[in-house]
């Protein structure tokens, strides 16, 4: 049990998680926990699927995102959903900063991106990469604000938001565990062009070969 409760990131009142307090602790409690793992990479069949719903919360659980804390700190990452490591379960982890440079580090099971009005948008068209198309970056424009709905650890329903980089990080990290990469939101030819730099670069980091 102790173990699951280091793993619960308070809410507030209205069900948004507190997650800019003892970031570097809780984050570092996970990763001594945690067992590093390769990263998937485009082509893995896992990547590019819709990972099914976390419906047991134990240790299971607790110990996949211990190993995914531990996965992202390797990878150097700022997020990192479970079939990035190979794992068919729809959960992700974040130690990300906003664009104030707060730090936000927690995990979200079950995610689900808030649809947000159309006239309330202000798209950013920063450049986007991943761990999964390891050295590879392209602009991709995504919302400067974005809502997550999901569950904790323990399965309580959670709520998360972010603005700038780290909205950019909840967009991408869910889009993962519904099957999308950030390659296939990009035209043709700049997918062609982020695959093209990822052939011709080495990872920083394991990552598992594609038969």
């Amino acid at each position: 049990m102790a173990q699951q409760e280091n793993q619960v990131v308070p809410v507030d009142d209205e069900g948004w998680v507190v997650d800019t307090e003892d970031c570097e602790a809780r984050e570092l409690a996970h990763r001594e926990r945690g067992t590093s793992r390769p990263i998937t990479v485009v082509g893995n069949p896992v990547l590019h699927r819709e990972c099914k719903d976390v419906t047991e919360f134990g240790e299971e659980l607790a110990q996949l995102i211990d190993d995914m804390f531990a996965s992202q700190k390797t990878a150097e990452g700022v997020g990192l959903a479970a079939n990035q490591i190979g794992v068919d379960a729809k959960v992700f982890i974040y130690d990300c900063p906003d664009d104030d440079g707060k730090r936000h580090t927690g995990v979200v099971v079950n995610p689900k991106l808030v649809e947000l009005p159309a006239a309330g948008r202000v798209l950013d068209d920063s450049n986007e990469g991943c761990l999964s198309v390891p050295t590879a970056y392209a602009a991709l424009a995504r919302p400067d604000y974005a809502e997550v709905t999901g569950q904790d650890a323990r399965g309580n329903p959670i709520k998360v938001r972010g603005t700038g980089y780290f909205a950019r990080c909840l967009q991408h990290e869910t889009d993962h565990l519904y099957g999308y990469l950030y390659i296939d939101r990009l035209s043709k030819r700049d997918r062609k062009d982020a695959l093209r730099q990822m052939e011709e670069n080495t990872p920083r980091y394991e990552v598992v070969p594609n038969d």
